[in-house]
């Protein structure tokens, strides 16, 4: 979790107004109508915004500053994300500025960093995450790609799964099986790889949503230099405990949610006119008891951040955001298709890809918005570690309080 502690001079509402204002002036609006509308973006889209967001000095912001960041605290990232994402900006893609650049400048060598950090904050240089294999999803410890040491090199062989933009990517960042003599946390390691390595193969996984996110990637005999080992051998589990806290501690996504909660709003306003009075009646109390739900998980996540600040984790907190945001996102999701009535069946892969014709005013074309919505909130539950997963680790802690 971050340690940095709030300057006493932060102003957030102020923050908050000079973020909307910078979303306002900078974000391209096609971008911004892709979001929007449920449109996939591309590369390109992602890059643009973050390179904005470098110029001015906000992109990699929480990084120290001895590492090329402004050591913002944990409350001002969170400000700057969700008020962001309320105004349809991307996301930040997190595999390069929000995973290894940590892992980079808290356990990698002076010549690793020289090496990385720059292409990261510039977003010049696209990372993917090598850690789910089959059969060793939540449970990383089981995982079988294996990393031979052949003189000043790793011989690598194996398969990653969904590894998310494994396509655009120039490198990864991947735990390997370096040992296999005993305990199975023990013998991991943590290695960058180039992805244009010889004997790496990406082969495209279409999801639900009918789109290309993720692959599985395969290692024949690919030869890594020993050079871009992150830490010792027999490493990679503690690294990679120190990556999923940075993953899931704003993984509530708060401020996707609080926009999606108006394009909700949006929807009823126009059916409504066409209901009956107990259909409307029946919307208006589960709308009810939705915003009531996020509601309670925005004060839930702002006491964590508070936690988190004040320097008291109790283990469990991202855990708690993981689950709960899951259940109040695939709540609304259903809602937001239920609501579309007959057309909440109705979903085209082809119209998110090319955004033809979301202007129109068929009632199939704006469902298909929040179908997309439903079926990729189902994956919700199951990366960044299962929600059965994080209930086990919740439990567990509680129970040896």
């Amino acid at each position: 979790m971050h340690a940095n502690a709030a300057s006493p001079d932060f102003d957030e509402a102020a923050f908050r107004a000079e973020v909307r204002e910078f979303v306002r002036a900078e974000l391209d609006p096609a971008t911004r109508h892709k979001v929007e509308n449920g449109i996939y973006l591309d590369k390109a889209d992602y890059v643009g915004w973050q390179k904005a967001l470098r110029r001015k000095g906000w992109f990699g912001a929480a990084w120290p500053r001895a590492a090329g960041g402004r050591d913002w605290s944990v409350r001002q990232e969170h400000a700057f994300l969700q008020e962001s994402a309320i105004h349809a900006a991307p996301m930040l893609i997190p595999y390069g500025v929000n995973m290894v650049g940590p892992v980079l400048y808290t356990f990698g060598t002076e010549a690793q960093r020289r090496a990385h950090l720059g292409g990261i904050l510039d977003s010049d240089v696209w990372w993917c995450q090598g850690y789910s294999e089959p059969n060793a999803g939540s449970d990383l410890a089981s995982l079988k790609t294996r990393a031979v040491r052949d003189g000043d090199h790793y011989v690598v062989d194996g398969t990653k799964m969904w590894t998310t933009e494994a396509h655009w990517a120039d490198m990864m960042h991947c735990l390997v099986r370096t040992d296999a003599s005993g305990r199975k946390q023990k013998g991991i390691s943590f290695l960058l790889i180039d992805m244009r390595t010889p004997g790496i193969t990406v082969e495209p996984i279409v999801t639900i949503d009918g789109v290309h996110h993720t692959n599985q990637t395969f290692f024949d005999n690919v030869r890594v230099p020993a050079a871009n080992l992150v830490g010792e051998e027999g490493e990679g589990w503690k690294i990679a405990k120190f990556l999923l806290s940075r993953e899931r501690t704003f993984i509530a996504d708060t401020g996707n949610k609080i926009r999606m909660l108006r394009q909700i709003r949006a929807t009823l306003a126009q059916a409504a006119p066409a209901l009956e009075p107990l259909q409307r009646a029946l919307q208006a109390e589960r709308l009810a008891r939705i915003g009531a739900d996020l509601g309670a998980l925005l004060a839930l996540e702002r006491d964590y951040l508070d936690e988190w600040m004040a320097g008291r984790d109790d283990g469990i907190g991202a855990s708690v955001l993981k689950v709960r945001g899951t259940e109040v996102l695939q709540a609304m999701t259903e809602f937001w298709r239920d609501a579309q009535g007959a057309y909440g069946a109705c979903y085209d892969a082809a119209l998110r890809a090319s955004g033809e014709g979301l202007g129109s005013a068929l009632p199939w074309v704006r469902a298909s918005a929040a179908s997309y919505n439903y079926l990729y909130g189902r994956c919700w539950s199951i990366f960044g570690g299962t929600n059965e997963i994080q209930r086990n680790i919740i439990a567990a802690q509680l129970l040896r309080g």
